[in-house]
């Protein structure tokens, strides 16, 4: 393999290490290394002899498959899915005109790039035919556009997007990992570096020693994933961040059972809607669910009733809570800042998602968000595809408890200036 390509080959495998990383499995940079040289040395033709390569030196285990499978399709594999939208790829291909150039035009007039540093992968093998070498010049430019696409998106606010442009962006969203932080569980198991003496296993295991307990068994305990809940402002001014917001929420509610509130000026509980397997039936009843979808936004009687007819049942209570408005807010910001204090006091963590705030000159000066702020433990402005992966990384990094009392002064913002 030229040394073009194997540069290129290495970004991409510490790529793929680091994506699957932050997915929460034990990659290390020495199996992404191990997975680069199985592919110099192996030279795969097709993605199918790709994945199999990444699966074998990256994955440790069978509990990590789904997860693998799903960051795997995210950076491989995503591009044959949004082929199948030409308006998405043809406006991609207006604007940007990289990816079309490059595979209109004749091979001797394409520019030094990933597309000439990829040849060999793309030219004839031994035993190959005429047809697959066709066919494998088709996938890798299709591909790129689609890399191109996501790219270019990656840093546009949600507001200033197309329709096409928001509906390839929703997609995209839907397949993030949303990996909520861990908590203390009830139950004990048995470990080597337990804290705990299990007597009971111990006086078993002592029959094979006459009675002598020379083996001591442990145990400690274990650790559960938290409860994530997720509720979006629909509102007129929340219209194009609350599509995007609307596709996360499937994604989180199909991978972790995740709880999922839309509203406006009244809540809705879309759990089980989100919960069907079809994603275009899914979509439609989280729709007809929400007759006040675009309409006014009433923050602090929503937030009344997710507290008295879920929050204290136990949805709130110990759990993760992301609320994704912009803090606009009809009636008396006093009933949003009572809300929010009781909200902090049965919630682990709250994270306050507003779009607004991705602004140099933003200021939470709205009534609804200045009463709202001093309960808040993250905030962040989740505005474009890139910030909601600071999204991720505040559910994910949500391991600590903040006093009440305290939890002004210890804001923690991830994105932006102080507030």
């Amino acid at each position: 393999m030229p040394s073009d390509a194997t540069g290129l080959m290495a970004e991409v495998a510490a790529a793929l290490g680091h994506r699957l990383h932050q997915a929460g499995l034990p990659v290390t940079p020495e199996r992404s290394t191990r997975f680069a040289a199985a592919v110099a040395a192996a030279d795969p033709v097709t993605r199918r002899d790709l994945y199999w390569l990444a699966r074998v030196t990256l994955v440790t285990g069978r509990d990590q498959l789904e997860v693998f499978d799903r960051v795997y399709r995210e950076v491989f594999e995503a591009a044959p899915r949004y082929s199948d939208v030409p308006s998405i790829v043809e406006a991609a291909d207006n604007t940007s005109g990289s990816a079309a150039a490059e595979r209109d035009a004749p091979r001797e007039e394409q520019p030094e790039g990933m597309t000439r540093s990829a040849s060999p992968r793309t030219q004839m093998t031994p035993g190959a035919t005429a047809e697959d070498g066709e066919q494998q010049e088709e996938e890798e430019p299709s591909m790129l556009a689609a890399v191109s696409v996501q790219e270019r998106l990656a840093d546009r606010s949600f507001a200033a997007c197309t329709a096409e442009e928001l509906a390839l962006l929703a997609m995209l969203a839907e397949r993030l990992p949303v990996v909520p932080p861990p908590r203390r569980g009830r139950r004990l198991r048995r470990h080597v570096h337990g804290s705990r003496l299990d007597v009971r296993a111990t006086l078993t295991r002592s029959h094979r020693t006459a009675g002598d307990p020379v083996e001591l068994v442990h145990r400690r305990r274990t650790t559960r994933p938290r409860r994530v809940v997720l509720l979006a402002d629909v509102s007129g001014s929340m219209e194009p961040y609350a599509r995007v917001y609307l596709h996360l929420m499937r994604g989180a509610v199909q991978a972790l059972h995740a709880e999922a509130f839309a509203f406006a000026t009244r809540l809705t509980r879309l759990t089980r809607a989100l919960a069907e397997a079809r994603p275009d039936v899914a979509y439609r009843k989280a729709l007809e669910a929400a007759p006040d979808w675009s309409g006014g936004t009433r923050i602090g009687r929503a937030l009344q009733t997710f507290l008295d007819e879920h929050g204290r049942r136990g949805v709130a209570r110990g759990a993760v809570v992301v609320i994704v408005s912009d803090g606009w807010e009809i009636d008396s910001p006093e009933l949003v800042g009572e809300s929010m204090q009781r909200l902090s006091r049965l919630a682990h963590h709250v994270i306050w998602v507003n779009p607004r705030k991705a602004a140099e000159s933003y200021e939470p000066l709205v009534g609804g968000m200045a009463a709202a702020l001093p309960f808040v433990d993250t905030f962040v402005s989740g505005h474009s595809l890139r910030a909601l992966e600071e999204v991720m990384d505040a559910i994910r990094n949500a391991t600590e408890r903040t006093p009440a009392p305290t939890r002004n002064p210890t804001l923690r913002v991830t994105t932006g200036g102080p507030v």
